[in-house]
């Protein structure tokens, strides 16, 4: 096979340079809460790695873009998150908050990918620099440290295109602007500006600083990861709920249409077929999750029901998996709607993973069609998403990532289900994983954890969110025979 090692290892090392730069954040935190031994060990690991990237990336001579092909794009994107994960594990290690490598890896893939999975037990006794590290993962991965990569890519002289094409989530990713490098830098100044408001909404709410930037990290990037083994519930707050579950339902829209508002056209925000189906399902789920918590009696009066069931039905169809109560013990209707939540996602080109409302949309419509041709045998009848025709192609292209989706799952749960565990536990653990979620059900559930899985199935789940994140082709690619030979 042939690729451009010298753009791969140019690109790979700015990567590295972003992770070491990142661990100097929670370096700081940890300086001021006068953790000087955490100080240290995040020095130890961020230096090395901030010079050697900068050495690599100093090394190599710039190159056109056009050197940079699909194929080094995909290589670049999944062995970047697999590396990732490796790097900002380090710290967990040498710490002693995780001396296990394996769990180390398995909370770092979750940090990364946003999925919010853990193997930790006692959360709140750790160091505030590892749990500052720990959530500041979930913000890097959200938007993608890749995409944060291609912002500064003109100035390495190399064009990003293809990269964020092998990165970004869903099927379709709309323009913002004229280039790819600018639709980063635009991204990311929507990304600041959702974390900024959320940050002093929090502190309004009665957090300090330090668990208001933690659950911003863990919102915005839809992540949930939390400073307490209570998670959101810790805090006993309702304003802090609607405001973490605004904002978790906020960023799981996809962010290019955040871009109307500067254009000062937030009206085709509501105009989108996507984020009306997003919406809708949010209030559809929340209306009758809400009316059957009620008629079950678990709680005293409507208002506290309808928080509870909003902000776990944001929750989970973001795929954040922040709790603020053990919804395993939730009637079974009530987690049907949650496993389904689970499966589906949120929008394309948003933080949150899954298999994207736009798929679930445009899956929808192929059997509906398919029913009409029955009937009509000879009919033309395209599939459409608002005025948009999609392409055979694009059907063909999400149809495949479905079964390969569901393929994935099966084999998964069955690996899984060696473990021992029920086939309610093997099957939500791996949805958890593979959609990005954080919490299952069972043994996995909103008050448990992954500490108990072998180092095996640890790993395989940390390759699911991973793969999860990279929507599975990018992944899977990297495994086939096709993607390494050697014809170009």
């Amino acid at each position: 096979m042939l690729l451009n090692r010298k753009l791969i290892a140019k690109v790979l090392s700015a990567v590295a340079s972003v992770v070491g730069a990142a661990m100097l954040l929670p370096a700081a935190v940890s300086a001021v809460y006068k953790e000087w031994d955490v100080f240290k060990i995040f020095l130890l690991c961020a230096l090395p790695v901030i010079l050697a990237g900068q050495i690599v990336m100093r090394s190599i001579p710039s190159q056109r873009s056009e050197d940079l092909r699909m194929r080094d794009g995909f290589f670049i994107v999944g062995v970047s998150w697999l590396a990732m994960s490796l790097i900002g594990a380090i710290p967990f290690v040498l710490s002693g908050a995780i001396p296990n490598i394996v769990d180390a890896y398995f909370e770092t893939a979750s940090g990364f990918t946003t999925t919010g999975s853990t193997i930790l037990t006692e959360i709140e006794h750790l160091p505030r620099g590892i749990l500052f590290w720990r959530s500041f993962t979930h913000w890097l991965g959200g938007m993608g440290v890749l995409v944060l990569t291609i912002a500064i890519l003109p100035k390495l002289g190399i064009g990003g295109q293809k990269i964020m094409r092998a990165e970004t989530t869903g099927p379709t990713m709309d323009k913002i602007s004229f280039t790819v490098n600018d639709t980063a830098r635009t991204l990311y100044k929507i990304y600041l500006v959702i974390t900024g408001m959320e940050v002093v909404l929090l502190l309004f709410g009665g957090m300090d600083l330090f668990d208001a930037l933690v659950h911003t990290f863990g919102t915005v990037g839809t992540g949930g990861f939390s400073s307490y083994n209570a998670s959101v519930g810790a805090f006993r707050s309702g304003y802090i709920e609607w405001v973490i579950g605004i904002v978790m339902m906020m960023c799981g829209v996809n962010f290019s249409l955040y871009s109307n508002i500067y254009r000062k056209t937030p009206g085709r925000i509501f105009k989108d077929p996507e984020f009306r189906v997003y919406v809708g399902i949010i209030g559809v789920s929340t209306a009758f999750i809400t009316v059957m918590l009620m008629i079950h009696h678990f709680y005293d009066g409507f208002a506290e029901a309808l928080r509870s069931a909003f902000f776990q039905v944001s929750s989970i169809m973001t795929t954040t998996g922040y709790g603020t109560t053990d919804f395993d013990l939730w009637p079974l209707p009530c987690k049907f709607v949650l496993l389904l939540l689970m499966l589906v996602g949120g929008c394309a080109g948003s933080t949150g993973g899954g298999m994207k409302v736009i798929r679930a949309i445009l899956v929808y419509k192929l059997v509906r069609r398919g029913v009409f041709r029955k009937l009509h045998p000879r009919a033309v009848s395209p599939i459409k998403v608002g005025d948009t025709t999609i392409s055979a192609e694009t059907m063909s292209g999400v149809a495949g990532f479905v079964i390969l989706f569901l393929f994935t799952t099966v084999i998964s749960t069955a690996l899984i289900s060696l473990e021992g565990v029920s086939l309610t536990t093997a099957l939500s653990s791996v949805i958890a994983c593979l959609s990005n979620i954080g919490p299952g059900f069972e043994a996995v559930g909103a008050t448990q954890n992954f500490a108990f899985y072998s180092a095996p199935a640890k790993l395989l789940l940390s390759v699911l969110m991973i793969a999860g994140r990279l929507e599975l082709f990018t992944v899977i690619l990297l495994f086939t025979p096709v993607y390494w030979s050697r014809k170009k």
